[in-house]
């Protein structure tokens, strides 16, 4: 046996040694707590002063299947099935990107820039696996939700979570670079917000990502060619001028480095009030506008 006994002491030993190499003391920790938790069907605060307590060799196998995963550099996310985010646990898979921390930061000044009683619309554009939508919906109950994708496999995660979180958001599968596509779909309606971490960092950045993340999470929802690194903001700002109402906002996720490039075409579109946000780590990583 891999283990010295099957009790939680020992797979928790187990975890340590295994991937004291990759992980910080405090990341062990939190996997440790998660996997076993979920695997026991417990709250994690439940599982102290389990130690003694005794696993099936089906449990043992589970473990140590999560840790030769989680070595062979696959998202921890993906492994347990889930992702917290903005106070919701998701269903996360490859069907979409994990959602990250500096999202929550974006939902957070949204949050911030609408009324408290805000019960308006709003669309989240390259939804993924509807982070984005979700958190706001859940912000704000009155609020008409929606949101887009290209994929149908990823819309599907999307409507999963919705459905997990009973949660009401209209789905619409189309191409944010298609402007017929906008017609076809949204017909007339209009929006108060409109939102977007659509696909943002050029194909020649794929060497200095981390292989969690190449081979994993979809390309299509990471990558743009490198000659059109702003394609998705150029195509979704366009045609914001058209759906959202006059005060509307618009808001980005960016990247760092074309954070500048996209507030000016923004203000090149009419956009007013256009204003970058640094997240917490010190990068411009935020873009809010207004519509006239």
């Amino acid at each position: 046996m891999f283990v010295q006994t099957n009790s939680v002491k020992s797979i928790k030993n187990y975890f340590r040694t295994k991937l004291s190499e990759r992980f910080s003391e405090s990341e062990i920790k939190l996997i440790e707590s998660e996997v076993v938790s979920l695997r026991l069907g417990m709250e994690s605060k439940s599982l102290i002063g389990l130690d003694d307590q005794l696993l099936s060799e089906s449990d043992l196998l589970y473990f140590r299947s999560v840790v030769k995963r989680l070595l062979n550099d696959e998202p921890f996310q993906y492994i347990v099935g889930n992702a917290h985010f903005y106070g919701l646990i998701l269903d996360c898979d490859r069907r979409a990107l994990i959602p990250r921390p500096e999202t929550e930061e974006l939902v957070d000044w949204i949050k911030e820039s609408l009324p408290i009683s805000f019960h308006g619309t709003v669309l989240d554009l390259c939804t993924g696996s509807g982070c984005i939508a979700l958190a706001i919906k859940s912000v704000f109950p009155e609020s008409s939700v929606g949101a887009t994708d290209f994929s149908r496999e990823t819309l599907s995660l999307a409507k999963q979570n919705a459905q997990k979180m009973g949660l009401n958001v209209q789905f619409y599968e189309f191409d944010a670079k298609d402007e017929n596509a906008y017609q076809l779909e949204l017909g007339e309606k209009k929006f108060d917000c409109w939102v977007s971490n659509p696909p943002y960092i050029p194909e020649n950045e794929m060497c200095s990502m981390d292989v969690n993340v190449l081979e994993y999470e979809p390309h299509l929802a990471l990558f743009v060619e490198n000659d059109d690194p702003l394609i998705f903001y150029g195509k979704i700002a366009g045609m914001a001028l058209k759906y959202l109402n006059s005060k509307g906002f618009l808001f980005f996720e960016l990247h760092e480095n074309f954070a500048d490039q996209v507030a000016l075409l923004a203000a090149d579109l009419g956009f007013i009030n256009v204003e970058i946000k640094e997240d917490l780590q010190g990068k411009k990583r935020m873009l809010k506008a207004e519509k006239l």
